[in-house]
This record gives C-alpha cells, sequence and structure tokens, in this order.
C-alpha cells in the first residue's frame, strides 16, 4: 500500500492529485493516515428525547416551501417547516440562502442544529435530504485547505478503503496485538475514517495512536543506542573508596533521590559507553552536588571535568560552590570571557597539561583555543539555553566524554520521553530536609501599598527583593505592567534609601551581568526586572518576589520566578499580582497557592496549556502527532517507550521475522522522509 500513487484511486486524475500533493499526500498510505479532525454524529432523536439549548439531529418532512428573507448587508434567514411526527417544528437556518432549492416540500430531511424547546424550533447547522443512513450515522469531517471539501476528500478515502482495504499490510507483531487486544491495521483505518458507532471508532483510535507512538518511540530509543553504543573503552574507573570519603565528609545527607540520581550517573560512568543523560531537579533539589560528585569521580579517574553554564554569574556562582564542596581537595578554574588575558592564557596551558582538574566556564568553554589533557566528564547545565551545535563542540573536546545534562525546568514525564527520548533521565523529584516552604499569596493591585511596605520591612532586615513585570515598555496592545514604568513609579512610591534596579532583555550582556552583580552584592535592594531572571540566578538574601499579571505566564514559568528567593536560610515569600477573567487563570493562580512541588505544577501546567505551549511553539521540538495526545495518551506513550525499548535493544528488527514487516515499513519512512535514526 505505501508506494501506491493516489491517481491509482479511481475517480482521482491529474488535477485531483496535485490537489493532494499540496496537502502532502503523495500515496495511498498517506491518503489514508491524513485522519478526520472531528464527527458530526447524526444520531437521529424524538422529539421527547431532547433538551432547550442541546445540539440535536431531528428527522422531517418538508411541508410547506421554505421561505428566505433578506436584512442587512448581505444577511439572510430562511425559514421552513418540518412535520416531525405529529408536531410542526419551525427549521431556520441563516446565510445559506442557496439551500431553498435543495429543500423541496414532500422531501424527508434530516437536520442537526441547537433546538429551543419554547419555539420548537431548531437552528439548523447540516441538513441532509432524504433518510439519513444509521450505519453512516457518524460522519468524518477533514481540516482541509480550500481547495478540497470534507465531503470530497471523503468520497477520495472512501473509495481508497474498497480498492486498496485487502492489501493493507499489519505492520505490528501479533504478540502486541494479542496482548492489548488491537484491532488489525486495515480494520483501524477503515473505522477512524467511517466509523460503525462510537464503539469502533474508539477502539480504532487506540490502535493507531499505540502504533503513532511506538513508531516514534523507535526512533527515539535507536537514537539511544546509538548514543550509547557508538563509543567503545569510555570506561571511567573512579575510586569508590575516596568518592564515599568525599560524600561522607559533605556538610548534609544526600536524599534518596539524589543517590538514586547517582548511582545512575555512576553506573554510565563505569560503563564503556559515553553517557548521554538528563538529570532534572527542582530549584535547591540537589543538582550541584550531584554533579559536584560526579566530576570529583572523574578525577579519581585521571580524568578531567568540565561545566558549561549560561551566564558568568551563574559560572561565578558554580565556581564557588565547587571550590566550598572540595575545600582545596582538587585544582578548579574559572573560564569566561572577562579573564584577563595573561590569567587566561595560564588557565589554557594548564588545561592541556591537565595540572587543572575541573573547569567552570561559559561559552568560552568551546573556544578553539581551549583543548584538554583528558577530559571525561561534561556537565551542561540549564542545557536548553545552549544551542545544539554549542554543546556538540565541548563534547568533541574530550574523547567521547561523558556528558551529563543539567536543568532546573520540572518536565511532565511525558514531555521527557518525548522532548529526550533519545536520552536517559534521572529526576531528583525530592527536596532536602529542613528547606523552607516558599509562602505565596494571590492578590490584587489594589493590595500594593501593603505590599511595598511588607518589601521596606524586609529590606529594613537586611533582605532583598525583586518586581517581575512581563513587558520592557509600554504597549497599546496590552494592558500590562512593563519594567520601565513600574521602575520609576516604584522609586516615587519607596523609602529613598531603598536602591533600585532594572534588568530586562534589551540590556547588552554586559549591563545585565553589571546589574546582577549589584544586586548579588546587595548595592541593588529591589530589582525589577522581566523574565531575565528566571533561571540561573542565585541570591541567597533575596526573600520577596512579587510577579506583576501572573496570569500571563505558565505555572512552570512562575515556579521558576518563584524559586529565585528561599535560596538562604531566611522564610520568604512570593506575591501574585493577579486579576484573571479567565477560569484557567485563575485556576493557575489556585495551584500556584497550594503547590509547591515543581513536578506536580508542571503536570498541571501541560494540563491546562497542551504541551506545544508548555516549551513555546518555536524551541519546543515536539513531535506533531496526527492522533496522539501527550495529555491523554500518557500510559499508551509510556507502554509505547517500554515495548520500543524492548524491540531495538533486543535486536528484534533484524532477528526476530515477526517484525519483519515492522522494518520494512520503518525502512520505507526513512526513506521516504530522508531522515535516518542518526
Amino acid at each position: 500500500m505505501e508506494s501506491q500513487s493516489v491517481t491509482e484511486i479511481n475517480g482521482v486524475g491529474p488535477a485531483l492529485a496535485e490537489k493532494l500533493v499540496e496537502l502532502n499526500i503523495n500515496c495511498v498510505e498517506d491518503l489514508l493516515y491524513t485522519f478526520p479532525t472531528r464527527y458530526d454524529h447524526f444520531q437521529v432523536s424524538t422529539l421527547d428525547q431532547l433538551s432547550h439549548d442541546q445540539k440535536a439531529t431531528i428527522e422531517g418532512e418538508i411541508i410547506n416551501e421554505a421561505i428566505v428573507t433578506f436584512y442587512g448587508k448581505k444577511k439572510s434567514r430562511l425559514t421552513v417547516p418540518l412535520r416531525v411526527g405529529q408536531v410542526v417544528v419551525k427549521g431556520v437556518m441563516f446565510n445559506r440562502a442557496f439551500a431553498k432549492k435543495h429543500l423541496q416540500v414532500g422531501e424527508k430531511v434530516t437536520v442537526t442544529g441547537k433546538w429551543d424547546q419554547h419555539r420548537q424550533q431548531i437552528t439548523i447547522e447540516n441538513y441532509k435530504v432524504g433518510e439519513i443512513n444509521q450505519e453512516q450515522s457518524i460522519q468524518p469531517i477533514y481540516l482541509l485547505k480550500q481547495t478540497i471539501k470534507s465531503a470530497q476528500f471523503s468520497k477520495i478515502v472512501r473509495q481508497g478503503l474498497a480498492q486498496f482495504a485487502s492489501v493493507i499490510d499489519e505492520i505490528l507483531p501479533k504478540e502486541y496485538l494479542t496482548a492489548y487486544k488491537l484491532l488489525d491495521r486495515a480494520t483501524a483505518l477503515t473505522e477512524i475514517h467511517f466509523p460503525k458507532d462510537f464503539a469502533s471508532l474508539k477502539q480504532a483510535k487506540r490502535r493507531l495512536i499505540y502504533e503513532e507512538l511506538l513508531l516514534f518511540q523507535l526512533k527515539m530509543q535507536a537514537l539511544r543506542k546509538h548514543n550509547r553504543e557508538r563509543t567503545n573503552g569510555n570506561a571511567q574507573l573512579y575510586d569508590l573508596k575516596l568518592v564515599q570519603a568525599f560524600i561522607e565528609q559533605l556538610p548534609f545527607t544526600l536524599t534518596e533521590a539524589q543517590q538514586q540520581a547517582l548511582k545512575q550517573i555512576h553506573d554510565d560512568m563505569r560503563s564503556p559507553h559515553r553517557m548521554h543523560r538528563l538529570l532534572q531537579g527542582d530549584v535547591g533539589s540537589g543538582k550541584t552536588v550531584i554533579a559536584a560528585i560526579a566530576l570529583y569521580s572523574s578525577v579519581t579517574a585521571g580524568k578531567q571535568g568540565a561545566i558549561m553554564v549560561p551566564t558568568e554569574i551563574l559560572a561565578e556562582q558554580h565556581f564557588q560552590s565547587l571550590q566550598q564542596l572540595f575545600n582545596g581537595l582538587v585544582h578548579v578554574e574559572l573560564l569566561t570571557g572577562s579573564i584577563k588575558a595573561k590569567h587566561k592564557r595560564e588557565i589554557l596551558a594548564n588545561l592541556e597539561n591537565g595540572q587543572i582538574n575541573i573547569v567552570v566556564g561559559t561559552h568560552a568553554l568551546i573556544q578553539d583555543d581551549v583543548n584538554f589533557a583528558n577530559l571525561g566528564t561534561v556537565i551542561v547545565d540549564e542545557q536548553h539555553r545552549f544551542g545544539v551545535n554549542q554543546r556538540k563542540v565541548l563534547r568533541e573536546k574530550g574523547i567521547d566524554p561523558d556528558v551529563l545534562f543539567m536543568t532546573a525546568t520540572p518536565i511532565p514525564r511525558t514531555l521527557a520521553i518525548t522532548s529526550y527520548g533519545d536520552m536517559d533521565v534521572s529526576v531528583i523529584d525530592q527536596m532536602p530536609a529542613g528547606r523552607r516552604q516558599i509562602e505565596t499569596f494571590w492578590v490584587k493591585e489594589s493590595m500594593l501599598p501593603r505590599i511595598l511596605t511588607f518589601i521596606e520591612k524586609e529590606i529594613a532586615k537586611g533582605h532583598q527583593a525583586y518586581v517581575v513585570t512581563p513587558l520592557i515598555e509600554e504597549s497599546d496592545k496590552l494592558d500590562i505592567q512593563n519594567a520601565v514604568d513600574l521602575f520609576h513609579n516604584l522609586q516615587g512610591l519607596l523609602a529613598p534609601d531603598i536602591k533600585l534596579g532594572l534588568l530586562h532583555g534589551r540590556l547588552t550582556n554586559e549591563e545585565k551581568e553589571a546589574v546582577m552583580r549589584s544586586f548579588t552584592e546587595n548595592e541593588i535592594q529591589l530589582l525589577i526586572a522581566t523574565t531575565v531572571v528566571e533561571v540561573g540566578v542565585n541570591v541567597p538574601n533575596a526573600t520577596v518576589m512579587v510577579i506583576y499579571d501572573a496570569e500571563r505566564f505558565g505555572l512552570a514559568q512562575l515556579h521558576q520566578l518563584r524559586g529565585r528567593v528561599g535560596r538562604g536560610n531566611a522564610q520568604s515569600y512570593c506575591i501574585l499580582i493577579a486579576d484573571p477573567k479567565g477560569e484557567i487563570g485563575k485556576e493557575r493562580m489556585r495551584i500556584m497557592t497550594e503547590t509547591s512541588n515543581g513536578f506536580e505544577l508542571a503536570e498541571q501546567d501541560l494540563k491546562l496549556r497542551g504541551p506545544g505551549d508548555f516549551f513555546g511553539h518555536k524551541q519546543s521540538g515536539l513531535p506533531e502527532f496526527k492522533l496522539a495526545d501527550l495529555v491523554h495518551d500518557y500510559r499508551t506513550l509510556e507502554t509505547a517507550r517500554r515495548d520500543a525499548a524492548n524491540i531495538i535493544f533486543e535486536n528484534r528488527l533484524a532477528q526476530n521475522p515477526d517484525y519483519a514487516r515492522l522494518k520494512q515499513h520503518i525502512d520505507f519512512v526513512q526513506k521516504q522522509k530522508t531522515n535516518g535514526f542518526d
């Protein structure tokens, strides 16, 4: 079926085939895998079964000629009387005067629309002359370009199935069809386009969603296997006693989640294959110490470690943290663009001769003149802030070093499986004991005087505060606070001895660094900022986060902003200023005040916003599934991932004859799309 041209379908000539190509339909398989976006249901009801304002389908006889009246500019109203049983019902249709010629006295007609119980009237959305065939009562509706109408497309699909259903090959192995009680492929494709009833439609979708997710996960797992096995002899034989002694001298005990993540990382390091792992952890969950242990393990194996971060301030913070943790145990250096030329030359020479054990840096680490003696482990923090090529360059500075990516953005498991399906994923979903929870409040803007008084009290205690707003400058389109105006307003409202700073995306990197350095050193007590403070700013002295127009942010982003405070020992607070008009906005505010766990929030955010908006459409990299929904089909996704991993890592595609058809299908798709597993 895959290679059959659409022109082999009866009634599809060259002109129609061209229109189908515009819809990316080049063969019969493309046609049959262009699914309906919705279904009109023409299940006829009797009048006594209807409720007021309900959408309904009724069948009646036209007893008088339809009347069309015109009003306004090119607007029309068609009225037609229908005898339904022993009752006369008025059918009304707007702006479809042409329908009058279809509606002849004495004809049976089936109409669907909104039922008005009081007027005994139905506002017609769809009509069909003649009695409805109950076997075809569920009608597919396709979202297509103007060139082909849904009814015409449906006719082509029906003809395609009539000709080719008997030659549709089954691609799923029998064991999965049996284990999950799935429809065969031909039946599923027939039922999704022309379902007998809703139960059949449900089973067709269940089969095709599993198939779609399995094919996607096979690609992901093949990539994962490729990443693991393209290196050999990369085992880092670290000194377990030294590593254990380092862990025992830490001033705190690792949580169970940290210990589990560390075990997974250590297993990867001992393996002859290269580590390609994502470490997820909420703000304050202790990712940095796990990174430090991994780097130290590498040093005890006679290798070097590198950690790359997106900003100089974050690099300095990591450098200071590592120096405190190691306390002279290893030689750690900082390499950023601000390092003086003479000192930089010394660092580069010592990296190359192996005197430096661990280097922390920004994109300066990937410059051509940076060479390592024996790079064993690379850690990329806030990995989504770097481009693919930047990460690749750092990886290539060692002979296949182990790579650990870290992110403080909690990602729902379903999105992690799809976005990072080619990686192994470790999760630290447990907070260290004794960490104070940030108190979160939702208020209206009328509370601003009280909020400012509270900020002044916190600053008087020696603490600092953030105020975050969505826009930089005033906008005609959106009536929301902006950073520049807010900065000037607050200057006039707060005590004159409070120093304010302004931080936004239009500042140069040097200007941003200067403002953040002043805030870090408490030269600025109140920082007015846009969301550039969302990630990677660690000011333990800051105890108050105020977020203006909080309803305009997603839950994940609000949680990241909240995570800028609560990093020291003092009680911290997050104040959400919001007046949401819709229910989703109100629900977000409620969830924020009740939930502090980033992973729970991320799951809620996914449900409220959908997968595309979770990451932002432009950068998500999420696949466009035809049927699967990552929110509702997460159990199927988990199953498909497990099955795909078994198929790939047990090499069933090549060795098991029951999987031959699946392999042929994958090979064909890869050739068609010229997009192989690599």
